[in-house]
């Protein structure tokens, strides 16, 4: 028997992990992601600030699943009558695999809007390439502009905007004043500069999806960093020389991060099933109805929440995690091992970090900030992580003690690192040059 897993994020991840343990050694688990290695998400905005090395938010698959097959491809179709995935492998090259039991987890990608010039000037914050690009981008951004002697152009480059409040944008406009403050320090030219974090959103406060306290203390470390935090305001368009505000204000910038939220990943499209908010229909169980050889879990799955009747489960990696935890236990009971259960999980909290010695959380829905936030949110994460845990607490003992490393490495340009992940290819700009 062979059980085929698309994607190797939360779900995808917990899925292969509950089924080695579930199924005979006779059974085969294929794993099919692009990257070998599974990527810690909710720590990507300390990548991006120079904080933790990339490696230590990247797990390896092979090393943390043995007895996975891992293929490394994306995958473009599924044929469901024939049971078989077609997939393009990293040399392009295209593939099909059959499956006895097929589980999406495809995940998401970022969320587009039909505002002009965003697609072609933001950049996202999804992946790996798209942290280091940013890091490498805001150091670029500090070194062009102690090396121009034009006011305007210096005031630009020494402009950042930040456009989405929820938990990724909040971090990386927290994280990112002393980042360029430590970046603007090696540099004279720069002492009397200003440098400038805008935060934007259409929503009324910072963090909507938290409690109101930790929005408020949120928003109060924002503004005592001098983030110029505007609720209720975004942009209308985007330029290769800064953006205009939907208040008609015009800012001069050359940093546009995107991180108003994400869609399900394209592939559920190749499904031609029934769909809700844009995710693959699933009953409580995670299996598509009329397909009983098919599970889906994660953000790609529209999973209804049996706590909230007629809601669906929001796309959290908590949710993604849990989901794809049972996810491996139905597969493995529909083949005989075990027995099926249904969804139900009740929200245990979030945790925001700060940066510094701030962050927001609400354990259990104890609403924290400060200190106790902080110490909550790093040992959630150091209990989450699947792996690198000594590692990623050696770089916050280092970056507590030293200074944090501020060379830029070149590796990634921002072509390859597009806003709209469907498109081939963007054409290059300013923000992408630099």
């Amino acid at each position: 028997m062979r059980v085929v897993i698309i994607g190797g994020g939360f779900a995808g991840y917990n899925a292969a992990k509950t089924l080695l343990k579930s199924l005979p050694d006779t059974a085969e688990i294929v794993l099919l992601n692009p990257t070998d290695y599974f990527l810690y998400l909710p720590l990507l905005p300390e990548v991006a600030a120079g904080i933790l090395d990339p490696r230590r938010v990247s797990v390896s698959l092979p090393a943390t699943l043995p007895g996975v097959r891992l293929l490394l491809g994306a995958a473009k179709s599924v044929d469901l009558q024939a049971k078989q995935v077609g997939y393009v492998d990293t040399e392009d090259r295209a593939h099909t695999i059959g499956y006895d039991r097929l589980v999406l987890a495809a995940g998401s990608v970022n969320k587009l809007l039909p505002i002009p010039g965003v697609a072609e000037y933001a950049h996202g914050f999804r992946g790996l390439p798209e942290a280091l690009y940013l890091r490498d981008h805001i150091v670029r951004q500090i070194e062009l502009a102690a090396a121009t002697d034009d006011p305007k152009e210096r005031d630009a480059r020494c402009t950042f905007v930040v456009v989405g409040a929820g938990y990724t944008g909040t971090e990386v406009a927290a994280q990112g004043p002393a980042f360029t403050a430590a970046l603007a320090a090696r540099h004279p030219e720069l002492k009397d500069q200003a440098i400038r974090w805008m935060l934007l959103d259409i929503a009324p406060r910072v963090l909507p999806e938290l409690d109101e306290r930790l929005g408020k203390a949120a928003d109060r470390v924002l503004r005592e960093r001098g983030v110029d935090v505007r609720m209720k305001t975004s942009i209308s368009d985007a330029g290769a020389d800064g953006v205009t505000l939907t208040t008609g204000d015009a800012v001069p910038a050359r940093t546009l991060a995107w991180c108003v939220g994400v869609r399900p990943d394209p592939l559920v499209e190749a499904f031609r099933l029934e769909t809700a908010q844009g995710r693959l229909v699933v009953d409580a169980q995670l299996t598509v109805p009329g397909h009983p050889d098919v599970f889906a879990c994660g953000d790609a799955a529209a999973v209804p929440d049996l706590t909230r009747p007629g809601k669906l489960t929001a796309m959290t990696a908590q949710h993604a995690e849990r989901q794809g935890k049972l996810a491996g236990r139905n597969v493995a009971a529909s083949l005989g091992y075990g027995e099926p259960a249904r969804y139900r999980h009740h929200d245990l909290g979030f945790v925001v970090d700060l940066g510094a010695r701030e962050a927001a959380a609400n354990p259990l829905h104890i609403p924290l900030s400060g200190l106790p936030a902080k110490i909550v949110t790093r040992a959630y994460h150091l209990a989450a992580m699947p792996g690198n845990r000594l590692r990623t607490a050696v770089d916050w003992a280092l970056e507590a003690m030293t200074h944090r490393q501020t060379v830029q490495l070149g590796l990634v340009r921002g072509p390859n690192v597009p806003l709209d992940t469907d498109a081939p290819e963007l054409p290059r700009s300013t923000f992408s040059r630099g």
